[in-house]
């Protein structure tokens, strides 16, 4: 089983200003929901938004350590406009 400190350190190799919070959704820590909040999302389609994240957590996915991700992503002005 992965840590959440070992899936921030992941995502934040792949996008060094990531805010990444996760929620473990089943008790069983292989079915993660993380939200991410980088500027390197800017201008990006939420498409490809997840497909930074997925690629940062290719390991993981790929030996089922993380079974299922639910994935919000967020530049840091849509998180502020969504924080309030």
């Amino acid at each position: 089983m992965v840590s959440f400190q070992q899936v921030e350190a992941m995502i934040q190799t792949q996008l060094p200003d990531a805010q990444v919070m996760l929620r473990d959704l089943t008790g069983g820590g292989d079915h993660l929901e993380a939200i991410v909040v980088s500027s390197e999302f800017a201008g990006q389609s939420r498409v490809k938004q997840h497909q930074m994240v997925y690629s940062a957590l290719q390991s993981a996915l790929a030996t089922e350590e993380i079974h299922a991700l639910a994935l919000k992503t967020y530049t840091p002005e849509a998180w502020s406009a969504q924080s309030k």
